[in-house]
């Protein structure tokens, strides 16, 4: 794993610690629902990163396969469900509720589909990072209560937006032959912003134009940095960030719009929530990626001389090595 791209999905995480924020203003200055949002955003933030790949030459050689299309299409559906699903979820088991869910059982699905894919128990690492984030995230996010109407219908839409998401982390971690993953990204996120736009009233939340500036000054803003850099920053880590990984480092965007919320909005922090942010940070340095370790070789004497490690031993006419 390397150190980098281990930075970049922590990155992401972060960045998508500000897209709540921003979409619940948007939501407030804007006049427009959850759905709506979420629609808004990822059709937004899927141009952002086809500008942005044409701009870099992301396309430049780029040859449409069967695995290309296959991929795009899956990761638009797969993310038009994750955020359907998980604001449909908000709405009917409350935020806490379906944050818990969403976010909590999708490091949980992805290390169990790692295990029975690879056949391979997850390392102890691995077991205590996530037992540590799974606790923080329940202290931090789990002091609220539900606040919905339909409580289990709720969590099941939540169980679907946190498998959406499992399933996108993992594909991002297959490589498509001469694809990179911000133009591939950039074209799914297209489709799936597209993808929802029938889909808002049909959840009862019309796709409606934001009614001030400071709406579409938001939307611009949710669809550059939470997601089209957010994103775009994810899928690249992937190439070496293992999957269970990197879907516990999403956990650090509860924690960043936690600490956003308590900045921006005056919001109180309690007991709960401070150990609950503590232990998200304490699984994060648990999964950070370690220097490798050189061995450690005895010196002889020719070594302590002055000679190089990897040279040849002085040979004593008459003297037998080992290999003969």
């Amino acid at each position: 794993m390397r150190r980098s791209d281990f930075l970049l999905v922590a990155l992401a995480g972060v960045l998508w610690g500000t897209g709540g924020l921003a979409g619940a203003a948007a939501g407030d200055e804007g006049g427009l629902a959850a759905v709506a949002v979420a629609a808004y955003r990822l059709l937004g933030g899927g141009l952002v990163l086809l500008v942005g790949a044409a701009l870099a030459g992301g396309f430049a050689g780029l040859r449409p396969s069967r695995a290309l299309v296959v991929r795009v299409t899956a990761t638009a559906v797969l993310a038009a469900t994750y955020q359907a699903a998980y604001f449909a979820a908000v709405e009917r088991a409350g935020v806490a509720t379906a944050t818990l869910v969403a976010l909590g059982g999708a490091p949980v699905l992805v290390a169990a589909g790692t295990a029975v894919a690879t056949r391979r128990a997850p390392s102890r690492r691995t077991v205590a990072a996530t037992a540590l984030a799974l606790v923080g995230l329940v202290a931090l996010v789990g002091t609220s209560g539900g606040t919905g109407r339909a409580p289990l219908v709720g969590v099941a839409l939540a169980l679907v937006s946190a498998a959406s998401f499992a399933g996108m982390t993992g594909l991002g971690r297959r490589e498509v032959p001469g694809a990179r993953p911000v133009p591939m990204t950039a074209a799914a996120f297209t489709l799936g912003g597209i993808l929802l736009v029938p889909v808002a009233p049909l959840l009862g939340d019309p796709l409606t134009a934001p009614t001030h500036a400071e709406g579409w000054w938001l939307l611009v803003f949710l669809a550059v940095v939470p997601t089209a850099a957010a994103y775009g920053a994810y899928f690249t880590g992937l190439r070496s960030v293992p999957a269970t990984t990197a879907s516990l480092l999403a956990l650090l965007e509860p924690l960043t719009a936690t600490v956003g919320a308590v900045v921006l909005r005056d919001e109180r922090l309690g007991p709960g929530g401070l150990v609950g942010g503590v232990l998200l940070a304490a699984a994060v340095v648990v999964l950070r990626p370690r220097a490798p370790t050189v061995p450690t070789t005895m010196v002889g004497p020719g070594h302590a001389a002055g000679q190089p490690v990897d040279a040849p031993t002085p040979r004593v006419p008459g003297a037998r090595t080992r290999r003969e």
